[in-house]
């Protein structure tokens, strides 16, 4: 399998964007086409980049330990979190297990929703075969409910900027749900947008993530920037 072209600017040890770490945990924002975990694509995955990262920067001999958590789509951007101990391990994995977390995303989308703002329940299958998840108003057999809130925070010229809270995680949640409501998110030909953007990315970021420390038991709010480009940066000005 090919890998689509990401303009060669996938992280490395080098360029890597950390955006918190300590003895426990590793936070990164991760760009477009980096893969969090290892696929049939053979590429490098942004958990063995950050292993070097530790590698180089502590002078680390041997084995770096780094446990993955969660993962972010290949064409998405944003934040994702690795545990540097076993045990930040286990407790960040029942975080989310428990959804004790608060995820929030930014989606540029087309076709200004109706509503201001909304909250969305489906009932999401999947479709292995295509690795695409199909949203239904009701219940079907192998679904799984599906809820987000949106509300939009900019409108453009031809795009809108949505700020999404999570509230399950399926796979391809905001995907598919906003596709459903007639808003796909630019790029995304999966789910309904006309063209693809030029690197392969979709406008999709994990922007913010609050969660309690693991080991420290302090809140820590994690806020990711979205990468530059000429539409992200529209929707950063004030």
């Amino acid at each position: 399998m090919v890998s689509k072209n990401y303009d060669n600017k996938l992280s490395t040890a080098s360029n890597l964007q950390v955006i918190f770490e300590d003895n426990h945990l590793l936070v990164v924002n991760k760009r477009p086409g980096d893969i969090v975990q290892g696929d049939n694509t053979g590429d490098k995955p942004l958990s063995e980049v950050a292993k070097e990262y530790i590698a180089e920067k502590y002078n680390k001999p041997g084995a770096v330990y780094l446990g993955v958590v969660h993962r972010l789509d290949r064409p998405t951007s944003g934040i994702v979190i690795f545990a540097r101990t076993s045990k930040a391990l286990t407790r960040l994995n029942k975080l989310f297990a428990e959804r004790e977390t608060e995820k929030v995303y930014w989606a540029i989308v087309k076709n200004i929703p109706e509503k201001e703002s909304d909250r969305l329940v489906h009932f999401l299958k999947r479709n292995p075969k295509q690795n695409k998840s199909y949203a239904h108003i009701k219940e079907v057999p192998d679904s799984k409910k599906a809820i987000l809130s949106y509300k939009i925070v900019k409108k453009l010229d031809n795009y809108s900027l949505l700020e999404i809270h999570l509230e399950t995680g399926r796979h391809h949640q905001i995907r598919a749900q906003l596709s459903t409501i007639g808003s796909p998110i630019k790029g995304d030909l999966k789910y309904g947008f006309d063209r693809s953007n030029k690197d392969g990315s979709i406008h999709l970021h994990a922007r913010k993530l609050t969660l309690v420390h693991p080991v420290l038991k302090e809140k820590i709010i994690l806020i990711a920037p979205p990468q530059y480009d000429v539409i992200w940066n529209s929707c950063l000005k004030s």
